[in-house]
């Protein structure tokens, strides 16, 4: 099918302020409608598992850009995760969305469990995709900023030959656009190495259905971070990704597709039913 992706911006006014907001559409019809939420590398980082959600399953897919990444603005008064799962419970209120199934990787599954907490019953569902967020003793989480892309990426991927990146094939533009998203994640992430010290406790009060996704080659946050994770949401479902590390939708896109789509049939079904 010929992709029918379209970026729109919307202001949205919360009670600290106003934020302009960057999103993409990717829809085949009146799809299944998804917030796929994007990790530190960016909005590239879900933008081909995007198309392919709505290509092969008919989904209505929805992927913002977090303020501050990808050339966007962010406003002063944004400055955590937080306020990023305000605003986007408040984008499918704008929207008129419900029945949503939220995906988020990394900091983007941290933003997923914070929208989460917040309840909105336009969410039918919350796939988790090696997030990031809680803190598990003994398990940290690599610290991004103390990394090189080089060696983030071999704790990124299954297959690190396959998908290695190599920074010194950077254009200037390319160069300045990693620079302004390592900057944007580094105001998200706050003071406590990718993690907020509150959030493992308060995901005790999580009544949303939850799919914790990993995949087991992730030295990013290892199995036992994303299996405590799990432990922390009540009911939650914890599945294990073979041959994948830390970003499913980019190395095995497909694997991903098949489990997030029968999580968000399962329980798409299950709200229409109430």
């Amino acid at each position: 099918m010929t992709s029918t992706a379209h970026t729109h911006t919307l202001t949205l006014t919360l009670a600290s302020g106003d934020v302009d907001l960057t999103y993409g559409v990717d829809e085949r019809g009146d799809g299944r409608p998804f917030l796929l939420l994007h990790g530190g590398g960016g909005p590239a980082t879900v933008a081909g598992f995007a198309g392919l959600l709505a290509d092969q399953r008919a989904a209505r897919v929805i992927t913002p850009v977090h303020p501050g990444f990808g050339g966007t603005t962010r406003p002063d008064w944004l400055t955590g995760v937080p306020a990023l799962a305000r605003i986007y419970v408040r984008l499918l209120d704008e929207l008129g969305l419900s029945g949503v199934t939220v995906v988020g990787n990394s900091i983007g599954g941290w933003i997923a469990a914070e929208m989460a907490l917040l309840g909105s019953d336009r969410i039918s569902g919350v796939v988790l995709v090696n997030a990031v967020g809680v803190d598990v003793p003994g398990h940290p989480v690599a610290d991004p900023f103390t990394l090189t892309p080089a060696e983030l990426s071999v704790l990124s991927f299954h297959d690190v030959e396959k998908f290695r990146i190599d920074p010194s094939t950077f254009s200037d533009e390319q160069r300045a656009a990693a620079a302004a998203n390592r900057a944007a994640l580094q105001v998200y992430s706050g003071p406590h190495a990718m993690a907020d010290p509150t959030l493992r406790e308060r995901l005790a009060k999580v009544t949303h259905p939850v799919l914790v996704a990993w995949g087991e080659s992730d030295q990013v946050c290892d199995t036992a971070y994303g299996q405590a994770y799990a432990a922390a949401i009540p009911g939650a479902r914890f599945e294990l990704l073979p041959g994948t590390g830390h970003m499913p939708q980019i190395e095995t896109p497909e694997q991903l597709l098949t489990t997030v789509w029968d999580f968000a049939a399962v329980h798409s079904a299950h709200r229409s039913g109430d």
